[in-house]
């Protein structure tokens, strides 16, 4: 009879993916407790991450009604508006935020987020900075300053995702965006640099070691391809891609067997995956 004890425990079960458990016990910390923000926040973000879009949004529309001029509530429910596509209903939502707070940085990034996703990009470069001006430790708005400014080849954007890793230098996001930018301008030993940073700030990211595998190759480096792929796979073993690329860097240096149980397991992982198909193929393997 201990609602918390019950959140506790479905904190545990949604950090260690037992979606059905920690929708279990929400719900029977609910019952003792119906009107806990913290509550209906976590239980709408096991919703989300289990692809229960509906319940989720129904869960954050619930929470905004009980506290109607809570902008941590009213904030998560833009997002999820956002999330979904609904981008009128969301606008309407920051819109109350910033009713409440005319000065809140999370409430002009949600307006950039908004702006970008409908392709209003010089609306969502005013609304990003607008935030970074009210939190300049937003980091969010200063990786999404330095991509749109990227994608419009401006050199600028290089210091949006330098003033990002100013507010903290081992932010994973932050690093792989600068990394991703050197990539595109072919300035491959930076880019690898970062990446290898990712991967020392969190040896659990499977993306920093499959990117670095990816820069090796680009880089002829067959051998430290080969490795950094096969990091990946055993910190994701389910990470396709890295198997077929594995797989590649197998070949290359003429471990043909290798090669074949790599390309094997991608298509046994995504049957569809056509490159791991006719790559097995060539080499005269089947599924």
């Amino acid at each position: 009879k201990q609602p918390d004890l019950f959140f506790k425990r479905a904190e545990r079960y949604y950090e260690n993916g037992g979606f059905d458990e920690a929708i279990r016990d929400l719900q029977s910390a609910l019952q003792l407790d119906s009107v806990n923000v913290q509550y209906l926040h976590l239980l709408a973000d096991v919703y989300l991450d289990y692809f229960r879009s509906r319940e989720a949004l129904k869960t954050m529309e619930k929470a905004v009604a009980l506290y109607p001029e809570r902008i941590p509530s009213l904030l998560k429910l833009s997002e999820f508006q956002l999330i979904l596509k609904q981008y009128e209903a969301s606008r309407n939502t920051i819109s109350r935020v910033l009713k409440l707070d005319p000065l809140n940085a999370d409430g002009f990034f949600m307006i950039g987020m908004n702006l970008k996703e409908t392709g209003d990009t010089l609306g969502a470069l005013d609304a990003f900075q607008s935030a970074v001006e009210n939190d300049p430790e937003l980091i969010d708005a200063w990786i999404n300053l330095g991509q749109l400014y990227a994608a419009r080849k401006d050199p600028v954007a290089i210091r949006y995702f330098d003033s990002a890793l100013r507010v903290d230098p081992r932010s994973a996001q932050a690093l792989h965006a600068k990394a991703f930018y050197l990539q595109e301008r072919n300035m491959l030993p930076e880019a690898l640099k970062l990446f290898q940073e990712m991967a020392l700030v969190d040896p659990q990211n499977a993306d920093a070691h499959y990117n670095s595998g990816l820069l090796y190759l680009d880089m002829d480096s067959i051998p430290q391809a080969y490795q950094a792929f096969n990091l990946a796979i055993q910190t994701d073993p389910v990470h396709i891609r890295a198997y077929f690329y594995r797989g590649i860097s197998a070949e290359m240096q003429g471990k043909k067997e290798q090669a074949r149980a790599d390309y094997a397991q991608a298509l046994r992982l995504a049957p569809d995956y056509q490159d791991a198909r006719s790559a097995l193929e060539a080499l005269g393997g089947k599924q």
